[in-house]
């Protein structure tokens, strides 16, 4: 069970008891408001972003940090609850699966606008999953693969037709597959949606400063209108976890999400603040370039670096890696050790042969390789300080093996364009995590995969992969994914190292946060202690 206080101790939370809204010193429940009881009507509310937001776009957005703004302007077919659990958010009800698992019948709200006046319907849904299939460039069209038709059976019920059975496609809609772009918008905006979105959602977008802050407001045409507190949410980006932290202190923000953990005892003894925790479902880990030399989306051709041209070199760049020494010095503990994408705490959760660390025999292969030592790899890591203490221990570690890493931080979306362009070597990257462990996979790991930037390119993943979404049998899922991510590991195109915590700071005036395991901070009913 979650524990939500104002000083966290650093146990890990379930993976399906998810963080309630922050409470003091309180076995969590779900959709409790924080302290201080109802909320008051108006004000705005700051809060500290630990990333810049890609494009504002759901076809096209891929970073974690965009979902949280996304969670305030763009609702979807389906949400998760505070057990992680799927439930209807602009669908009416869960859908309805044929008997071969090709058709999925959605029924919908009625009586829904968007945030522009124009209504939401069946044909508007049509529209978005189709352009979320089609559109160049698309993040999602890999998420929602096998949907082939989409129809309007009438105005509150809309029809998926498939090319074979998809067990994960509920827990996409969930997501910004399931996010619902208003037609009138998209025909007005087209490739430029994002600049200025539209969607069914409690807030308005307003406007985004780069690299600076992004700002909402109240809809009047929100269906829940009334259940709305806050006039205006302003994202602050602030990279730096000290300066977010800073910031929640001295009350320029009022939220900041993704404390560092090296932080979170600094705060015991602090009346003014709260924290909440929640497990991530995602991971953390080290992308290397085996296949992605052209660019992402392109044919697999592997760049003639050591990492790519050799697999046992990849096998001793792991060996090199103490995953328990990263979690005590750069994260004081508080994280889980792993090389599985699948977090240890889920249902899905498999049991997987993780490379021991053994310096010794990894300094071996690489004197065996015949390539002139120390090998030289160059890794991208996030330009703060978390991410460049991360990477100098990783260098430091991989220097005792014969390798010479060079650490290159870099700003978040500016090294994802490079990744997507195949213009790396290694990436210390990660996935904020789905409750479906498909989408923590596949999409990164199956060879046509939309976000798999390592280029890995194997029939044996590929296949079981395919046979893991086929069946809604869970015993037969976690045998396949089992096998797959076992066969990953060997290939070694992402090498997973943890499983975050996630801690979330507020001012204790601030009441109604949802936080979930999912690491979104929910803002709907969010706002200011009533006097």
């Amino acid at each position: 069970m979650s524990k939500i206080r104002r000083v966290v101790a650093a146990a890990l939370v379930l993976f399906f008891i998810a963080c309630s809204p922050i409470e003091e010193d309180n076995e969590s429940q779900a959709n409790e408001e924080l302290p201080g009881g109802e909320a008051k009507k108006g004000g705005e509310l700051v809060i500290a972003l630990a990333e810049e937001p890609d494009a504002l776009d759901p076809s096209l957005a891929r970073t974690f940090v965009g979902r949280i703004v996304f969670s305030s302007i763009c609702e979807k077919l389906y949400d998760v609850d505070e057990n992680l659990e799927i439930v209807p958010q602009l669908a009416a009800e869960l859908p309805e699966i044929s008997d071969d698992g090709k058709t999925v019948t959605i029924p919908l709200r009625t009586g829904i606008k968007f945030n522009d006046g124009t209504p939401f319907n069946a044909d508007a849904v049509a529209v978005s999953i189709n352009r979320h299939l089609t559109i160049e460039g698309s993040s999602r069209a890999s998420e929602i693969a096998p949907v082939r038709r989409v129809t309007a059976v009438d105005d509150s019920t809309v029809e998926l037709k498939l090319s074979e059975p998809f067990a994960p496609l509920t827990a996409a809609l969930a997501d910004r597959a399931g996010m619902i772009m208003s037609p009138a918008q998209l025909e007005k905006k087209g490739a430029d949606f994002g600049d200025d979105p539209v969607c069914v959602g409690p807030f308005n977008f307003v406007e985004r400063v780069p690299q600076d802050r992004i700002v909402v407001e109240k809809s009047d045409d929100y269906y829940a209108a009334d259940e709305v507190n806050l006039d205006r949410i302003t994202y602050r980006i602030i990279v730096d976890p000290n300066v977010r932290l800073s910031n929640l202190r001295s009350g320029d923000v009022d939220v900041a999400e993704r404390l560092a953990p090296t932080d979170i005892a600094s705060i015991e003894g602090d009346d003014s603040l709260q924290v909440a925790e929640a497990t991530s479902i995602g991971y953390q880990g080290i992308d290397i370039n085996i296949g992605n030399l052209n660019g992402l989306g392109k044919p697999h051709v592997a760049p003639d670096t050591p990492l790519a041209q050799n697999p046992d070199l990849r096998e001793a760049f792991e060996m090199a890696i103490d995953r328990d020494t990263i979690n005590k010095v750069v994260f004081d503990d508080q994280y889980s050790p792993d090389c599985s994408p699948i977090s240890p705490n889920s249902p899905y959760a498999v049991d997987v042969q993780c490379t021991p660390f053994d310096p010794d025999q990894a300094s071996q292969i690489v004197n065996d390789s015949g390539e002139q030592t120390p090998i030289e790899v160059e890794l991208i890591v996030a330009n703060d300080p978390e991410g460049i203490r991360l990477g100098e221990v990783i260098q430091s570690m991989e220097e005792k093996a014969g390798f010479d890493v060079k650490v290159r931080p870099t700003e978040f979306t500016a090294a994802l364009e490079e990744t997507d362009a195949g213009n790396y070597e290694t990436f210390q990257i990660g996935w904020s995590g789905r409750v479906d462990p498909d989408q923590n996979i596949h999409s990164f790991q199956d060879s046509e995969g939309s976000l798999n930037t390592s280029g890995v390119n194997d029939p044996q993943v590929d296949r079981l992969l395919e046979e893991a979404r086929a069946t809604q049998d869970r015993d037969q899922r976690i045998d396949l994914y089992g096998q797959a991510i076992n066969r990953m590991n060997e290939i070694r195109g992402i090498i997973y190292l943890y499983h975050e915590v996630l801690f979330l700071g507020a001012s204790t005036d601030v009441v109604g946060v949802d936080y979930f395991g999912d690491g979104l901070v929910r803002l709907s009913r969010a706002g200011f202690a009533a006097e």
